[in-house]
């Protein structure tokens, strides 16, 4: 997919370490910077081993990395597969010039192209661009259910 200098490619484990660097960047910009433990290493054992448990887009400005969309599956026992999206995330540089919408445009297609039930992801209530960025397509914000995790060690 290509947007005049924008070229939107499947990742390779080349690209990690530019896209750590943009997990970063998301990490600040949500006020978690202190969150990322994640290395280039684990990601590719992760990404890129015997069995993946993501993939991956990255968007390309000039041999750059400006962009990614780190997706996975899941499964819904109400839905069936579904594709979750991770994140997206646009270098600061970069925002305004359609690149996150291309990545999104790229993952939904993936979603479909795989056959998948819909399509799945979060957005902080405070992120009123990304908000607006996604009712656009007509997604459905459900403020009902809770975030819950549990942290190894």
């Amino acid at each position: 997919m290509r947007m005049k200098s924008i070229v939107i490619r499947v990742g390779t484990k080349e690209d990690l370490p530019s896209v750590l660097e943009l997990i970063k960047e998301l990490a600040a910009y949500e006020r978690a910077p202190h969150e990322v433990i994640n290395t280039v290493e684990q990601m590719e054992i992760d990404g890129f081993g015997e069995r993946p448990l993501y993939g991956m887009y990255v968007a390309e400005s000039k041999k750059v990395i400006v962009g990614i969309s780190i997706y996975y599956y899941r499964y819904s026992t109400w839905k069936g597969k579904r594709l979750y999206l991770e994140d997206i995330v646009v270098s600061q540089s970069e925002r305004g010039k359609g690149i996150g919408k291309l990545l999104f445009e790229q993952t939904m297609k993936k979603s479909l192209d795989d056959n998948c039930t819909g399509m799945m992801w979060q957005v902080l209530d405070w992120n009123e661009p990304g908000i607006h960025f996604y009712e656009k397509y007509g997604a459905k914000l459900d403020r009902e259910w809770v975030n819950v995790s549990l942290e190894a060690g």
